[in-house]
């Protein structure tokens, strides 16, 4: 395919050595994952496919009505695709193999959560004088407007909450597959703690859909 994507878990980081170069860099484990549903654009408007990953823990009372036994997976995720599904039907497993040393990927996450921060470590401030007098007010943010008009402008930067978020990091390069493990090493460190859930995508293949 022009495109490729899987979804796997943040396993930690390592160093991969390349001769004298010593390469930091990130394991995930990746697949296998299953082909849930498939979305057609003359049905459903728009092509894409849904895929499922790792095992749901047993419940005493199981949902009922699951279309396609999709309540046993960890996570189900869609891929947004530029055409219908050709090569893919329902049950269809995607592992690692369709992957290559070198090839580059995006990988999406969710940062981790540093809880509620002031502005230098959220933004980057600059600390306050230590001296004249300054005694308390060193890592506060200062003046947040001017006294017209009499309100905060929106979006200013201030304390807040920090972390958490959607986050992609671009153009990453597969260093080593072991195909047997179902594990990837990626060059450089990717959002998310360990075990946290990511989408792999080739950096051709946009979020939306579209090839680049």
């Amino acid at each position: 395919m022009e495109y490729k994507f899987i979804i796997g878990e943040k396993e930690g980081m390592t160093t991969f050595f390349n001769g004298d170069e010593a390469i930091p860099a990130t394991i995930i484990k990746a697949g296998p994952c299953v082909v849930t549903n498939l979305k057609l654009k003359e049905k459903d408007g728009y092509s894409a496919v849904q895929i499922g990953y790792g095992e749901k823990k047993k419940v005493k009372k199981p949902i009922l009505g699951q279309v396609h036994n999709l309540g046993k997976f960890k996570v189900i995720k869609e891929f947004r695709i530029p055409e219908d599904p050709k090569d893919l039907k329902i049950g269809d497993k995607i592992s690692v193999e369709i992957f290559n040393v070198g090839d580059k990927i995006d990988v999406t996450g969710i940062s981790k959560g540093k809880g509620f921060q002031g502005v230098v470590k959220r933004w980057g401030f600059t600390d306050g004088p230590k001296t004249h007098g300054q005694t308390t007010k060193m890592r506060h943010p200062g003046s947040i407007g001017a006294t017209t008009p009499q309100r905060v402008i929106k979006g200013h930067k201030m304390a807040g909450r920090m972390g958490s978020k959607r986050v992609v990091v671009r153009n990453l390069e597969i260093l080593d597959i072991d195909k047997e493990n179902n594990l990837i090493l990626v060059k450089g460190s990717i959002p998310g703690n360990r075990k946290s859930i990511v989408e792999i995508r080739s950096s051709n293949l946009t979020r939306k859909g579209k090839l680049r």
